[in-house]
């Protein structure tokens, strides 16, 4: 790039700037957001809670169900806390390490949710089409595994993207001081904070694709084939009701990936493809991407599932007699 000294090194600060031309609607703006962050909190941790003390729901779909809560107050809590400090509070510094963590665990935790709802998909397909060996394909031990299975995958696939980063100079722009370089974004996307980097980012950009194809690809493509396997073995169903109860069965999930894994794709691909896109419609985008499914998983499931609706409503029942 032009006017860069590979020999700059690290600013001290990133400068967050919100959504771009809407800085005058900030507050406004917070208010939906503050809304969402408080259901997405109230909504898992309920879910949480009622898992973890309810021993007859300590079952593989459940668990899956709470993994996948905790991702959600995952990705909402690594970024949404900051983005309202920039709304209400115009604090929008973040320090280059915090940055490089912010973004690390923001990336992580969204490898690790697509990697379970690739999970729930098999385990949809599991109680479908091999119900009477639900129980030995599918234990609480080998949920344990899978989770685990999964967030090693994450942390490996992940980590070398700060790492990449921290080797990386980088140079002032928005003709600001060199240990203030602004982000047009409301917190630390990887792809936002290597735009600003001084050196050649091409190992930056080959890398956050390959990470995209090998977790939201493949995980999209495994998810895919439980869902062909699925819609073969309902076609054999002679029984109208059964057909009807097997996929009332996996609309829940099914909504939950497209909620999910629509507004990621388009948050990944427009920082590469979208540059017709105006900066504040990809910036509100994004947020989204992070706070609809941590709104509407607990609800969703909530509304699908009998056995967590009459959990809730005996814990609320205790809790009032």
């Amino acid at each position: 790039m032009t006017g860069c000294n590979a020999s700059q090194g690290h600013p001290s600060f990133f400068l967050l700037q919100g959504i771009p031309g809407m800085e005058d609607k900030h507050k406004w703006i917070s208010i939906p957001f503050s809304s969402m962050y408080f259901v997405t909190i109230l909504g898992n941790c309920t879910i949480l809670f009622t898992i973890s003390t309810e021993r007859s729901l300590h079952k593989p779909m459940f668990l899956l169900l709470g993994m996948l809560a905790l991702t959600d107050l995952g990705m909402s809590t690594t970024t949404i806390p900051k983005v309202l400090c920039i709304f209400w509070f115009d604090q929008s510094d973040i320090s280059f390490e915090g940055c490089l963590v912010q973004l690390f665990f923001l990336h992580s935790i969204s490898a690790l949710q697509s990697a379970i709802l690739m999970s729930m998909a098999f385990d949809r397909y599991v109680a479908i089409c091999e119900p009477l060996r639900y129980a030995t394909i599918l234990s609480n031990s080998r949920i344990g595994l899978i989770g685990l299975v999964s967030l090693v995958r994450a942390v490996l696939l992940i980590l070398p993207m700060p790492i990449l980063l921290q080797q990386m100079p980088f140079h002032a722009r928005h003709r600001l001081t060199f240990c203030h370089m602004v982000i047009p974004h409301t917190y630390c996307d990887h792809m936002a904070v290597v735009k600003l980097a001084c050196d050649d980012t091409r190992p930056n950009r080959i890398y956050g694709l390959f990470v995209i194809l090998l977790v939201v690809g493949l995980d999209l493509v495994l998810i895919g084939f439980s869902y062909g396997l699925i819609l073969q073995a309902v076609r054999r169903l002679n029984s109208r009701d059964a057909i009807c109860k097997a996929l009332n069965t996996c609309s829940a999930h099914l909504f939950v990936i497209l909620i999910t894994y629509v507004p990621a794709l388009f948050s990944s691909l427009t920082h590469r493809l979208g540059h017709n896109i105006p900066p504040h419609v990809h910036i509100l985008l994004a947020n989204l991407y992070l706070l609809l499914p941590s709104v509407f998983n607990p609800i969703i499931y909530g509304m699908k599932t009998k056995d967590i609706q009459i959990k809730v409503a005996k814990c609320l029942c205790r809790r009032h007699s």
